[in-house]
Formats: C-alpha cells, sequence, structure tokens
C-alpha cells in the first residue's frame, strides 16, 4: 500500500532535515541544484527530489537561466512556521535569562574567583 504524502505543508516539508539544510543554503541565494548537492554533499538526484517537494509547499522557486535551473527561497512561505513558534520565543527567552542569573550567580559564588588574602 502506497504511504500517503506528508509534505503537503511547509511544517511537513521542513521536518526532513536534508530539506532545512537546502532551506538554509537558499537562505544566502540562488543556486543551481548542482551547487547546492556540491555544497551539501549530496547527489543530484536526492536534492531534485527535495527541490521538487519544497517547490510544490511554495518553499522555493525555480527560474531558467539558459541550461541551468537557479532556485531560490521563498521566505514568506516560511510564515505560517513563523507565526507558531514566535509565542514560544517570550518562553525561550525568560528562560535564557534566568539561566544567564544563575551562571552569573554560580560565578560570584565560586571560590575560584575569590581574592586572596
Amino acid at each position: 500500500m502506497a504511504r500517503t504524502p506528508t509534505t503537503s505543508d511547509a511544517f511537513n516539508a521542513v521536518a526532513e532535515p536534508q530539506r532545512r539544510r537546502i532551506i538554509d543554503l537558499l537562505a544566502l541565494g540562488e543556486q543551481s541544484v548542482n551547487d547546492i548537492a556540491a555544497a551539501l554533499n549530496m547527489r543530484q538526484p536526492q536534492v531534485s527530489k527535495h527541490l521538487r517537494v519544497l517547490r510544490e509547499v511554495g518553499l522555493v522557486s525555480a527560474r531558467g537561466d539558459g541550461q541551468h535551473r537557479l532556485y531560490s527561497l521563498n521566505s514568506e512561505a516560511l510564515r505560517p512556521i513563523y507565526e507558531w513558534v514566535t509565542p514560544y520565543e517570550r518562553f525561550w527567552r525568560e528562560r535564557y535569562e534566568r539561566l544567564e542569573q544563575l551562571f552569573d550567580k554560580l560565578q560570584a559564588e565560586s571560590p575560584g574567583d575569590q581574592p586572596e588574602s
């Protein structure tokens, strides 16, 4: 029995680590499939399959350039992920601030940091 595709939206598409690596690379600028394959040490057919998934959900677009296709990131398509994650930013910021306070307290209490008498 064939498996139902799980890449029908941006969330599912970016769940795959190789696709996240491709997105990271495309965030730096337009790339050909061969450039992506070389940069990520992947085979071209693998990269093409991942790019197809990313194109189907609108995260990536392609344009012809002679015999090559250049792929670019459509960052607007990441907006649903950003909007979902944003409320958690406050939670993590508060956690990091508490961790930093604890670290400062432990540093101040450390006997190795006390001046010698």
